[in-house]
């Protein structure tokens, strides 16, 4: 549902404008309500429609609390998890906590991923896709799963 990269400008306020193509699909979809977490690998933001985001919580929420593991992704993703409602204008405001670890200024990068976005900052994302390009330059054979992909 959600692809493509798309470069974004942040506002003073911390406010995005959702690019156009996906506006009419979230307002349908949720009504233009969202949910943004961080990602707990990476410097950048997950944003989820609300119901994407209600079935994934429902799973982190069903692992066992006594799991150390299971325990931090909880109180990470769970405890970061922020409603987002997109205005009128199409545009959504981070909150400055969730601003502030992803090191996101105006200058972002809102990345598609199939069922949600990443929201990075611009020079995270160029610093990340450079070194992803380079790995797969020089690594020798990719994973099982990748040998029957065909693009």
């Amino acid at each position: 549902m959600f692809r493509g990269v798309n470069a974004i400008n942040l506002d003073a306020k911390g406010r995005l404008a959702v690019p156009t193509r996906y506006r009419d699909v979230l307002q349908e979809r949720c009504d233009g309500r969202l949910v943004a977490t961080i990602d707990t690998d990476e410097l950048c933001l997950l944003i989820y429609p609300l119901d994407e985001w209600d079935s994934i919580q429902k799973k982190i929420e069903a692992l066992p609390s006594f799991h150390p593991t299971s325990r931090r992704i909880q109180r990470l993703l769970i405890g970061h998890a922020t409603d987002l409602d997109m205005d009128g204008s199409g545009r959504i405001l981070i909150p400055p906590l969730l601003r502030d670890y992803a090191g996101l200024a105006k200058h972002s990068i809102l990345l598609g991923q199939g069922k949600k976005f990443e929201l990075w900052s611009e020079a995270s994302w160029a610093e990340r896709r450079d070194q992803y390009l380079q790995e797969a330059s020089t690594s020798k054979e990719p994973p099982d799963e990748l040998q029957s992909l065909s693009l």
